[in-house]
């Protein structure tokens, strides 16, 4: 039973799966990946387009947290007021470490600001704990008692030495 084209009717423009849902992320690609990875008999229509949307989803989580510590770190190439993350401007699939946030400025997205924003972000640092991000360093944390004490201006004078003296 071939499909036969009735007189009359045009074919409409093809139009991508992923852009019937909205998507950014290739809901193609990853259904064909998921048919030929042997995880399952049969794939649905349905599962391509679910997992599409919520790895869409935790690239633009990452990406706006990761843009907003290079933003606070200054690593801009030019001054930029403010940071506004689009997945429309931004067409990213963790290929490319930089992030067009404008046709003017960008900023430059590196590994340190992907840790940055994975490790202080509670719900990320869990689902990404055995991760390791190559050049991420690590978070800046100085145990409380390797800190020098303060010393008060008031008192007597007893216990209010510095740590160094003895």
């Amino acid at each position: 039973s071939s499909r036969v084209s009735f007189p009359g009717k045009t074919k409409g423009k093809a139009k991508t799966r992923s852009s019937r849902a909205g998507l950014q992320f290739p809901v193609g690609r990853i259904h064909r990946l998921l048919r030929k990875g042997n995880y399952a008999e049969r794939v649905g229509a349905g599962a391509p387009v679910y997992l599409a949307a919520v790895m869409e989803y935790l690239a633009a989580e990452v990406l706006e947290l990761a843009g907003n510590a290079a933003r606070d770190n200054k690593k801009t190439r030019q001054a930029l007021p403010q940071f506004s993350f689009s997945l429309t401007h931004a067409r990213v699939f963790f290929r490319s470490v930089s992030l067009v946030a404008t046709s003017c400025f960008y900023l430059v997205i590196i590994p340190r600001h992907l840790q940055l924003a994975i490790r202080n972000d509670e719900e990320l640092n869990k689902l990404l704990s055995g991760v390791t991000i190559a050049q991420g360093g690590v978070l800046p944390n100085i145990q409380a008692v390797l800190l020098p004490k303060k010393t008060g201006t008031g008192g007597s004078g007893k216990g209010d030495k510095a740590s160094q003296e003895y």
